[in-house]
């Protein structure tokens, strides 16, 4: 499990499916209301506070999204509490723990990784080359470097070895390639690996 933050109210969290598996927990399950999905909120409630100083008192608004072959992110944003709706008495009045969750849950088709490091990038790219996939797209967005390619197009021991790479250099990232298209700027359309490996060597 990874955290971390993306603004003073908004936190991010990486779950692997090791993490779902060594809770008991199957990806289909985080779309119910089961007691296990409640204490795995909680845990990363707990371990966001611990790490970060996140306080998840107060509504919440919790995005889920399910990644292929990558496990599950999950977008925090923590809402204004309003201390009128518990009358003038104030503190007294709120209930202990208030998780008033608004969930949505979205299954991405996509795997796309953002890369702040140009030269990770390049060296995530090296390592593709010559074990997986000269593919992919590339995109630059919010000045942060994003790689999307479409899992349909690798066999799953493929699509392991892929992600276990990027994994290793970039960060999963919830952002369609729609959002890319539109709003980011398309730096490479096709062939991203071979080109970035092509004109950009790796530092020694």
């Amino acid at each position: 499990m990874r955290i971390e933050r993306l603004s003073q109210d908004k936190i991010r969290i990486f779950l692997t499916f090791d993490d779902l598996s060594e809770r008991g927990i199957q990806k289909e399950d985080m779309w119910q209301e089961v007691p296990k999905v409640h204490d795995l909120f909680t845990e990363m409630m707990d371990q966001a506070y611990s790490e970060l100083g996140f306080d998840a008192t107060g509504p919440l608004a919790v995005e889920v999204f399910a990644l292929p072959a990558q496990g599950m992110v999950v977008i925090v944003t923590r809402g204004k509490y309003d201390h009128h709706q518990y009358g003038a008495s104030g503190e007294e009045d709120m209930p202990e723990e208030i998780y008033e969750m608004e969930v949505t849950l979205e299954q991405s088709d996509s795997i796309v990784y953002a890369f702040r490091d140009f030269e990770a990038l390049v060296e995530a790219a090296h390592v593709l080359l010559g074990n997986i996939t000269s593919q992919g797209k590339l995109y630059s967005y919010n000045d942060i470097w994003y790689l999307y390619f479409d899992p349909k197009e690798f066999e799953e021991t493929a699509l392991s070895g892929l992600v276990g790479v990027l994994s290793e250099f970039g960060d999963s990232s919830p952002v369609t390639e729609a959002v890319l298209a539109e709003y980011g700027k398309t730096v490479m359309p096709e062939n991203a690996i071979e080109l970035i490996c092509t004109h950009f060597k790796r530092q020694q």
